[in-house]
């Protein structure tokens, strides 16, 4: 398994890192079964784990400490803070209160005594970037993290979070983890090249875009009804999605590469990855990942996927993708009423 720096934190990792999305009752409900994937991913190199407090609420981070028992100190172990919790209106977000208390939990159920990275799952438009920052500063300078970084932050806050560091004294986010695949290159605008800037490690989920680009989905093809449909229905019928797919299959074929192989090179080719996330239901989803984990593309290869997709091309958000709310509030968009009648 090749290794790479994350960012300038000093901390090697693999290229692939393993997420645990899929771990629990949301996934693969058989504790067993994930905890063995855990283990063939570490005993193949990776030592780079990713996770959160809400996948699926809690079962998923006591599922990872239940694996890592033994073998914590060779893991660099990741999670997030953000998602609803629970019914009270203070059980999610990016605030102090929030923050200070749910890092207790994502101590507890993985039982560990510190976090290697702590990520900011989504922005939060309520709180003050700096109010988040702080909270993240004490948890480092306590020992309980190691680092922080965030999830899903768009480039002008990237930005700012950074300023704020630098006015207030206050840590550095030293990792962004965006969505990234052949078919969501939005990133390469303008969020890689910040992260480049500031030196932030960048580790991208979805780089098989939650399933369209292993070959699953066909254009044409009737789906059967599985989880992955419930979660991203729109995006996994989507016909300009489904017309690249079918252009880039035979790409694949021409390499002797399987559209998943191809597509998780794609990911990790890019300089300013550190590692790309991986999300395996069953060991044998696993296992046809872990062999492609060597597969380099050539520039002959490269340049076929930008003419089909040219480079920071996104043909179209993900189901789950987070969306400003200058985006999904009509109210932020438009003048009242009595505004619009004296204009």
């Amino acid at each position: 398994m090749k290794m790479r720096e994350l960012g300038r934190t000093g901390i090697e990792v693999s290229a692939y890192c393993l997420g645990t999305m899929m771990f629990g009752k949301v996934g693969n409900p058989d504790h067993d079964d994930c905890i063995g994937m855990v283990h063939r991913a570490l005993d193949a190199g990776i030592n780079f784990i990713d996770t959160a407090d809400v996948y699926p609420y809690s079962e998923t981070e006591e599922i990872v400490g239940k694996a890592l028992k033994g073998r914590r100190d060779d893991v660099v172990l990741a999670t997030k803070v953000n998602g609803r919790m629970g019914e009270g209106s203070n059980r999610h977000g990016s605030s102090r209160r929030w923050i200070v208390a749910e890092v207790e939990n994502s101590l507890r159920r993985p039982q560990t005594d510190h976090i290697d990275l702590y990520q900011v799952h989504h922005p939060d438009p309520r709180t003050d970037i700096e109010e988040t920052l702080s909270a993240l500063t004490d948890l480092v300078r306590s020992g309980k993290v190691r680092t922080i970084g965030s999830s899903n932050l768009p480039p002008s806050e990237i930005v700012e979070a950074h300023w704020v560091s630098e006015r207030r004294a206050l840590e550095r986010l030293r990792t962004e983890q965006p969505t990234y695949s052949i078919l969501n290159r939005g990133i390469e605008r303008e969020i890689l090249p910040a992260c480049r800037r500031y030196g932030m490690g960048v580790l991208v989920w979805s780089p098989l875009a939650m399933g369209l680009l292993t070959g699953r989905y066909r254009k044409g093809t009737a789906q059967a009804e599985n989880p992955r449909m419930f979660w991203v229905r729109k995006h996994l019928t989507d016909e300009r999605k489904l017309d690249v797919v079918e252009q880039l299959i035979p790409v694949a074929e021409g390499a002797g590469l399987s559209l998943t192989h191809l597509a998780m090179a794609f990911a990790t080719t890019h300089p300013d990855v550190s590692s790309a996330i991986i999300g395996p239901r069953t060991m044998e989803q696993l296992e046809d990942l872990l062999a492609g984990a060597t597969t380099t593309l050539g520039d002959d290869i490269l340049d076929r996927i930008d003419e089909i997709v040219p480079p920071g091309t996104d043909l179209g958000p993900l189901d789950v993708s987070y969306s400003p709310p200058a985006v999904t509030r009509p109210a932020l968009r438009r003048r009242s009423a009595d505004e619009r009648a004296a204009a």
